[in-house]
């Protein structure tokens, strides 16, 4: 039977765990050559050896996306062992603790939003930038960015109260701006065959099986259970896979009915 990624060139940013580390997995498993691409090394490493290990395709690149110069080093070095992009799951990025219930709401400092807007909109835009000329002359490609809930709201003073705290305002920034690159990108990359659309994971579970909502899950989405990192791998493969041919320029929701489909 033949795999849905047959012998296709996938780079995942933050690659080295969580969503990352299992789309890595899912992909390769549909016989994808992998590249993970992370700033921990030793972790990125036991990732690429178990993808190894179940007899599959990847390599691990230091890299921090941030840096656009490490990008694009990167992407050559991948393009030196494999041959070509053809895939980009940009998903590397993280937040911050904007604050604690009962305390005043301010606006981060000047350093921790430059960070994680670096980390989760510059970076995406780097490794957009890096793949597309290789992407152009191999006839095409998909890029998937993986977005967030924050980027569909904020919060109101109860989820505030039950969360113990939220998310700097930054968070919320760049995961509206990703989207509105995947938008903009997918414009672009049309008459290049190159697809670029989004996902929206909703309460997914850290590495201890918890999210800052999770007393509110039972209150804001259909499904029972709770959202995994491979259910948000497996949505990436329809997206980067033939069966995702005719689609562009979307967000997908990955969060089993939540609230915002609803309103």
């Amino acid at each position: 039977m033949t795999k849905k990624l047959e012998d296709k060139i996938a780079i995942v940013t933050g690659g080295n765990s969580g969503i990352g580390e299992a789309t890595g997995k899912v992909l390769a498993g549909e016989g994808a050559k992998v590249a993970l691409l992370a700033r921990r090394q030793e972790k990125g490493q036991t990732v690429q050896d178990e993808i190894r290990g179940a007899s599959g395709e990847a390599t691990f690149f230091s890299c921090d996306v941030s840096n656009h110069l490490a990008v694009e080093e990167a992407v050559a070095q991948v393009v030196e062992r494999y041959g070509g992009v053809d895939i980009l799951v940009n998903n590397a990025g993280g937040g911050a603790l904007g604050g604690k219930a009962g305390e005043p709401m301010r606006l981060e400092d000047n350093q921790t939003w430059d960070r994680v807007i670096s980390a989760n909109l510059t970076g995406p835009f780097y490794m957009t930038r890096a793949v597309w000329p290789h992407m152009v002359s191999g006839g095409g490609g998909a890029i998937i960015n993986i977005s967030s809930g924050a980027a569909g709201g904020g919060f109101t003073p109860k989820l505030l109260e039950i969360g113990g705290g939220f998310d700097v305002s930054s968070y919320y920034a760049s995961k509206a701006g990703l989207e509105g690159l995947t938008r903009i990108t997918a414009s672009m990359g049309g008459p290049d065959n190159i697809r670029v659309n989004a996902i929206r994971p909703q309460l997914i579970v850290n590495k201890q099986g918890h999210h800052w909502l999770e007393g509110l899950r039972e209150h804001l989405q259909i499904l029972k259970g709770q959202l995994q990192g491979v259910d948000v791998a497996k949505m990436i493969l329809f997206l980067c896979s033939e069966d995702a041919r005719y689609v562009t320029g979307e967000t997908m929701e990955v969060g089993g009915g939540f609230m915002y489909k609803l309103q």
